[in-house]
């Protein structure tokens, strides 16, 4: 057994009870729930578009809240996918299956799964289309697609080169990941140039291209490898994070660490025979020693790797850009839909709500986001249903468990005001790097998310 396995192996007994309570803790107050309020009696048709975390979470709920309903999950995917394992695979820590389960597991006897995908979406006619040609009356919907990774938006890369050359692409999914983790363990035995960076628009946990530079530059320490090789991460603005206090001390652990960090750096394709990715340089002034500054014009930099993690755009899938449900003023080119930021309902179609990434907002693209929409998305619906008004609000909560280094991690949560608002206030300091933090990754957060697609946390 490797020091890393025993590591591993150590954490799991460590925190194999403490999972198990959590999950525990969080059935008995779901259950707790629902036996306080009643159910609401209704003929409601209502629609969930996305079996994801936010979409599978919602249903269990509205089966449990709302009696008589007929309430239809939309989504053509026979595999759940827990994408917050997605980091622990392409390091690994966890098997490709780890992150691995059949949608239909998840889902309540009391709601229909239509077996296909949405093709259409008319707000005004109210009816959802499937690829089938089925249609879907509704009277609510509740539009949980997830996002969509644009991988052509990566001029030369497709997801056949994953693997192969020392291009990793964690994003694209557990088996992705698995084959990620191959080609990091062969360029961090022999060492070289590391290339990791982040695209310019909105993405599901912004922290995890961070994350993945941290793992892999403690990998070269563990294996003597480092001082030989480089680590560049491309930012694709002047900032590592979108709260400031969290991206300046990001800041200096990139210093300590030596990793290479150059700023308004935007992917534009790679060369996986030359080994090579092309960027995108924003228009920089740089200060003189004289105390003049120089402008450099915008161009474009090729920066030759050994490894690299791709990550490309990411946008509204397809049947959303074209619904109308789009945000109106923001964020045109992604097609993220235009809610209310605090009750998640769509601003000009009230009977519609939007959960997870999907969602127009400053903030929220995480798991442990999602587990914040659902309870609001469920207060407001069944208010509408029952003749009253919802009263629950989302502030914006996101939480990074961000790795920086095998076997610590700080635990960053934060609001749309940039507050750090931490959930353990005195135990948990959120910007140091703790082994607790990293176990709250590795072993307390999937038993959570699991509670969370029951309905019950």
């Amino acid at each position: 057994m490797t020091e890393l396995e025993r590591i591993a192996a150590s954490r799991r007994a460590f925190l194999g009870m403490a999972g198990g309570a959590a999950a525990a803790l969080s059935l008995t107050a779901g259950a707790a729930r629902a036996q306080s309020r009643p159910a609401v009696k209704t003929k409601a048709r209502i629609v969930i578009v996305g079996s994801g975390a936010g979409g599978t979470g919602m249903v269990n709920r509205l089966v449990d809240r709302l009696e008589g309903a007929e309430i239809t999950l939309v989504d053509g995917r026979k595999q759940h996918l827990y994408q917050p394992g997605f980091t622990l695979i392409a390091a690994g820590l966890k098997p490709a299956s780890y992150s691995v389960s059949g949608t239909g597991d998840w889902l309540p006897s009391g709601a229909k799964w239509v077996q296909e995908y949405a093709a259409g979406i008319d707000p005004v006619a109210q009816i959802v289309t499937t690829t089938g040609g089925t249609k879907l009356p509704y009277d609510y919907l509740i539009v949980a697609t997830g996002l969509s990774l644009d991988w052509g938006g990566v001029e030369g890369f497709s997801l056949d080169m994953v693997g192969r050359n020392g291009i990793g692409a964690v994003y694209a999914g557990p088996d992705y990941a698995a084959a990620t983790w191959k080609e990091m363990d062969d360029f961090t035995s022999r060492g070289g140039v590391g290339l990791f960076s982040r695209p310019a628009t909105e993405m599901k946990c912004a922290g995890a291209p961070l994350k993945y530079t941290f793992i892999v530059d403690d990998y070269l320490r563990r294996k003597g490898t480092r001082e030989k090789s480089q680590v560049i991460y491309a930012s694709n603005n002047k900032a590592l994070f979108s709260v400031p206090i969290v991206s300046e001390k990001l800041k200096l652990l990139f210093v300590d660490r030596g990793v290479d960090t150059r700023y308004d750096h935007v992917l534009k394709g790679i060369d996986a025979s030359a080994k090579t990715a092309t960027f995108k340089v924003a228009a920089q002034e740089v200060a003189n020693p004289d105390g003049s500054k120089t402008q450099i014009p915008a161009r474009e930099e090729t920066i030759a790797f050994d490894f690299m993690n791709v990550i490309p755009p990411m946008r509204a899938p397809q049947v959303v850009r074209e619904s109308g449900l789009s945000h109106s003023t923001k964020w045109l080119d992604q097609g993220w839909i235009e809610v209310d930021t605090a009750t998640l309902r769509h601003v000009r179609y009230p009977n519609i709500f939007g959960l997870g990434d999907i969602n127009g907002v400053p903030k929220g693209k995480t798991a442990a986001s999602v587990k914040w929409h659902i309870p609001v998305v469920e207060d407001h619906l069944v208010a509408d249903i029952a003749g009253s008004v919802g009263t629950a609000t989302f502030n914006g909560y996101t939480s990074c468990p961000m790795i920086t280094r095998i076997g610590r991690a700080m635990l960053v949560e934060f609001d749309y005001k940039d507050n750090l608002v931490p959930s353990f206030p005195g135990v948990i300091a959120p910007l140091e790097e703790l082994w607790i933090s990293w176990l709250m990754k590795e072993v307390a957060l999937k038993p959570t998310y699991n509670a969370m697609l029951r309905g019950k946390a």
